[in-house]
């Protein structure tokens, strides 16, 4: 099977950029800032990470620091976090869809501001991001280059969303990977409904392919009764779905028309 995590085509083999960066703290220790934490040692950084109860000590030699919490903590971090600036002078988070206002009382003491956010599921704290596209924003030129060079050092692929279109890009990950779980879960219950046991195992090598031939076709992937205009098919999965699982007839339906629009278009 097509490989479906690839490297980074200029990434791969090509000699790690080894320009010191500034002493970063990495503040949270949940899944995100364990798996950065992890690779900022593995690349040889001048890294520490802490939690709330104790950012003094290592925040005391550093000059950057990365919020690895969740999006309704970040402004309560920053704030405690802002009486370390202008010591610290660069403080960011890796939020998808929270812009750079969110760390106002940091931007307020002179702090310069930037944002990384692995394009990438982590589900636990032993997560490899090497190789995964990473969203980069700064307040100026020097924070923007600064989250670009750790992103790279970290070994991810940096690239840049206008703050304006974060929710956006946000709401295009979500639906890329915590949609494509709930859509799978939902299949799997519906073999289980059917009385079909193992349905995970017997529907990955479905999902892989089908993420494969996505990620080298796109639209043109695109197969089944819909692609190839059998409503009768289409009408018996939906009277199926009467019978066994009435709640996913919204989500059939929906997916459904979306499917044709793309198969027209196709």
């Amino acid at each position: 099977m097509r490989e479906l995590e690839r490297e980074a085509p200029e990434a791969a083999g090509a000699e790690a950029d080894t320009t010191p960066l500034p002493r970063l703290v990495v503040v949270g220790r949940g899944r995100v800032g364990e798996s950065i934490a992890s690779a900022a040692e593995r690349a040889g950084l001048e890294a520490a990470q802490a939690g709330r109860d104790d950012l003094e000590p290592a925040c005391a030699s550093a000059e950057a620091s990365l919020l690895c919490v969740p999006d309704a903590a970040i402004a309560d971090a920053c704030e405690a976090l802002a009486r370390f600036v202008p010591r610290l002078r660069l403080v960011g988070h890796v939020s998808g869809a929270a812009g750079l206002d969110v760390l106002g009382p940091a931007a307020d003491r002179g702090a310069a501001l930037f944002s990384m956010h692995p394009l990438q599921t982590v589900p636990d704290g032993t997560s490899d991001l090497t190789g995964a596209p990473c969203a980069v924003a700064g307040s100026d030129g020097a924070a923007l280059a600064f989250a670009t060079a750790l992103a790279a050092r970290l070994g991810m692929r940096p690239f840049e969303v206008p703050e304006e279109r974060r929710a956006a890009y946000h709401a295009a990950a979500s639906m890329a990977s915590n949609f494509l779980v709930a859509l799978e879960e939902s299949a799997a219950s519906l073999l289980d409904e059917a009385g079909i046991e193992d349905a995970r195992e017997l529907l990955a090598p479905l999902v892989l392919r089908t993420a494969a031939n996505w990620s080298e076709r796109g639209g043109g992937a695109l197969t089944g009764p819909i692609a190839r205009g059998d409503e009768a098919t289409t009408g018996r999965h939906l009277e199926a779905l009467r019978q066994s699982a009435p709640e996913l007839i919204p989500l059939y339906e929906a997916l459904a028309e979306r499917t044709r629009a793309l198969a027209e278009r196709s």
